[in-house]
């Protein structure tokens, strides 16, 4: 199959378009032959190098896939040949205390998808049976590539942990991403009031049509105050965050009392400082996200068959382009997904 390919770490210059040997499949696995798949931040730091994590190379990225199974394993009876689907890209023992208990996203064992082991930048991906989900019939391959792990972790941080309430204010960073423009879309559902953020003016406008009620420079140095001013002065009751250093100082600003922050990655750094005095006079509460179980993923993809949540896509590219898509996520220049087709 032809696949892309770093055998070392570093730029994009790294990922090479080649043919490789087909993936085997285990006996709980299913083979997928893949249509679309989405970038996302995790792909390019994979490709960088992570401190102390071992990727075995050469190593093909790519956690959200949707695509057709071509074959399925002996103890797979609910994926068959030919059916349309799309990947839950956390993968866990499935036996474990966290598992059996449908936090997935907490096992011991949990992984992704183009993480640890191969994924979508190719014309077939393995994956566990219990990682298929039926593709809606209208959704398009894009769109079905762009959704998985971002409205996953989106809809993990703002119902299961920041329990994101009906009328309260939340701050959704970066609107242009692909978490951030998912944010925007389920605190919409949740009934609460939406101040996004973004870099440029050109992608404000575009948070707005996905439903953000308010929209903020974070270029300009006094954007937390902007975020007092729209809630007269008293803060937001949930900040969602997920660039981290750039922000974090102002997302510990923006929240009122008793106010909840949400995070879930740390795309500008990970240094991020707090002010301590904040968090114990202010009562802040601060939670971790770390993607999100199967069952948030099936949960969110009822409002996604019904139009109420919908994938949002920047630009496709040929999967021989991959490297372009890189820099492209690099310079920030995407709003929402970048998407590469396989075939």
């Amino acid at each position: 199959m032809k696949a892309v390919v770093f055998e070392q770490y570093g730029g994009s210059d790294v990922l090479k378009f080649m043919q490789v040997s087909d993936p085997q499949i285990k006996a709980n696995e299913v083979l997928i032959e893949v249509r679309a798949c989405a970038l996302n931040h995790l792909d390019v730091w994979v490709r960088n190098g992570l401190p102390g994590i071992k990727i075995p190379l050469p190593h093909i990225l790519g956690c959200d896939v949707a695509g057709v199974v071509r074959e399925s394993g002996d103890l797979v009876t609910w994926a068959k040949s030919g059916d349309e689907v799309m990947i839950q890209p956390g993968v866990s023992c499935g036996h474990c205390a966290e598992c059996l208990a449908g936090r997935d996203n907490m096992c011991d064992e949990y992984d992704i998808i183009g993480y640890r082991r191969d994924g979508g930048y190719a014309e077939f991906v393995a994956v566990p049976g219990v990682n298929v989900i039926p593709k809606p019939k209208d959704l398009s391959w894009e769109a079905a590539a762009a959704l998985p792990l971002v409205t996953l972790t989106a809809w993990h941080m703002l119902v299961a942990r920041a329990h994101l309430q009906p009328g309260e204010d939340v701050l959704i960073h970066a609107a242009g991403s692909g978490v951030g423009s998912l944010g925007i879309q389920i605190a919409k559902l949740l009934g609460a009031r939406v101040i996004a953020t973004a870099s440029s003016d050109e992608k404000l406008a575009k948070a707005r049509e996905l439903g953000a009620d308010e929209t903020v420079n974070y270029s300009s140095d006094d954007w937390p105050k902007q975020v007092k001013r729209l809630t007269h002065g008293r803060g937001v009751d949930v900040v969602f965050e997920h660039t981290g250093e750039a922000t974090w100082p102002g997302s510990i600003l923006s929240l009122k009392k008793g106010g909840r922050l949400v995070t879930c990655g740390a795309t500008s750094g990970f240094d991020a400082r707090t002010d301590l005095r904040h968090v114990f006079y202010r009562h802040l509460t601060i939670l971790g996200s770390m993607m999100g179980s199967k069952a948030d993923l099936l949960a969110a993809m009822k409002f996604v068959e019904s139009g109420q949540l919908r994938a949002v896509v920047d630009r496709v590219l040929p999967l021989e382009e991959a490297r372009k898509a890189h820099e492209l996520m690099e310079d920030r220049a995407q709003f929402g997904k970048l998407i590469l087709l396989a075939r």
